[in-house]
This record gives C-alpha cells, structure tokens and sequence, in this order.
C-alpha cells in the first residue's frame, strides 16, 4: 500500500467515527452534516480506491453529477 491509500483509508475511518458520534444527537443540522460527510467518503473511495483519477474525464464528471444529484434528493425528501 502507498502513502496516499493509507492516508484516505485513515480519513475514512475518522470520518466513520465523527459520523456515528454525531448521529446520537438529535438536531436537524446533524443531518447535514452526516450527509456531507457520506458524500466526502464516496468521493474517497471512488477516486482513491476505485482509481478514477486516473480515468478518463467522462467518468470523474459523471460519479460527481450523480452524487450532486443523490445528495439533493436526499435532502429534498428531508
């Protein structure tokens, strides 16, 4: 493994933590929070993990089309 996957396997695993420690609390804007944080892990597993910085731009601009369009329809149906 090089430095770069284990300095995202690290932020994961810290983003998990602060995710399920925020989760306990019952406050609307926690939620935002939480799905943010989601959506910053996705992009940290598909470009480090799933090796789409290295793809053709068709595909970096499509997982982001389709997590910004997810992440609003999370939100709208909140």
């Amino acid at each position: 493994m090089n430095k770069s996957t284990i300095i995202t396997w690290v932020s994961l695993l810290l983003l998990i933590i602060i995710s399920t420690l925020f989760s306990t609390i019952e406050n609307s804007l926690f939620v935002y929070l939480i799905i943010g944080l989601a959506a910053i892990k996705f992009l940290g597993v598909a470009f480090q993990f799933m090796e789409l910085k290295k793809a053709h731009s068709f595909w970096k601009i499509a997982i982001l089309c389709f997590l910004f369009i997810f992440t609003v329809l999370v939100l709208s149906i909140l």
